[in-house]
């Protein structure tokens, strides 16, 4: 019984040693080698300060910037703890009442406006953090933020297609536009 404590409790040991310690560090610092951006949350700098990360939505409500997905974390919106989708069907009254709203919100900010609006702008992804809309919906913003930046349309809608990303691997996903990026390139286009 003695040797089987003893051969247990050195069991534990190694396994903590090796599963505890030594594999974390080895894998934290391959990535660390290997992916350094990834491995440090994907972050955006703007002048040498961090300003939010590609993988997680940021707010923006004002008009002169490119709206993301609405976002289903509460009570503060696009929080990266409180991740989680809204868990409402499409027979949910609620659910009908939150688009309504959204679409109210978004053809408030831009009442001359009759494009269809799409889907992402209204409805939030599983997450709930998004960080990018479909360019359709990036394009149905673009006169917005022209007009309250005065700025040229096709200036902005040549940024929106400089910043769409295709399919990964060319057949994964759909195309993709990262809302905080554009948004910085934005304010770097209005600063020249």
């Amino acid at each position: 019984m003695l040797k089987i404590i003893r051969q247990s409790i050195v069991m534990l040991l190694l396994m903590t040693v090796l599963l505890g310690i030594a594999y974390p560090l080895i894998t934290t610092g391959a990535a660390q080698v290997l992916f350094p951006h990834q491995a440090n949350g994907s972050l955006i700098e703007k002048n040498g300060k961090s300003v939010g990360s590609e993988l997680i939505g940021q707010y923006f409500d004002n008009p002169g910037y490119f709206w993301g997905r609405p976002s289903a974390t509460s009570p503060q919106p696009d929080n990266g703890t409180g991740s989680a989708g809204s868990n409402q069907g499409p027979t949910n009254p609620a659910l009908h009442d939150a688009i309504q709203q959204r679409i109210d919100a978004l053809k408030k900010a831009d009442p001359g406006n009759t494009a269809p609006v799409p889907v992402d702008l209204v409805t939030a992804s599983g997450s709930g953090l998004d960080p990018e809309i479909s360019p359709a919906a990036a394009q149905y913003q673009a006169a917005r933020v022209a007009r309250v930046r005065h700025l040229r349309v096709e200036q902005v809608q040549a940024l929106v297609v400089k910043f769409t990303e295709g399919r990964q691997l060319g057949v994964l996903g759909e195309p993709r536009v990262n809302v905080l990026r554009l948004n910085l390139a934005l304010d770097g286009l209005q600063a020249r």
